[in-house]
């Protein structure tokens, strides 16, 4: 079966679950912001230890750098929510 110009596919796969599994996985990531940042601060304040070895030193900035990234993991959920077919979600563009 061909698709015709204009035409939609179904969709064989439930939008509705991959918005929830992202609801849930933005919750789990909300939970863990307020920790990470603990730890951030945490790291940060390792890095003025007197005589660390710059080897600790790089791996603490590493460290921070990677905690840094809840940023990316939120866009990354955004992304997928908006990747979803806006008609499946309601008829509306938001999720």
């Amino acid at each position: 079966m061909t698709k015709q110009k204009g035409e939609t596919m179904p969709i064989k796969w439930s939008v509705l679950k991959v918005g929830e599994a992202m609801d849930m996985a933005e919750e789990f990531v909300n939970q863990a912001e307020e920790p990470l940042e603990q730890a951030k601060i945490v790291a940060t304040e390792a890095r003025k230890i007197a005589n660390l070895p710059q080897h600790l030193d790089q791996r603490l900035i590493c460290l921070i750098g990677d905690i840094e990234q809840v940023d990316y993991v939120k866009e990354a959920i955004k992304s997928i929510r908006n990747s979803l077919p806006w008609s499946a979600r309601g008829g509306t563009k938001e999720c």
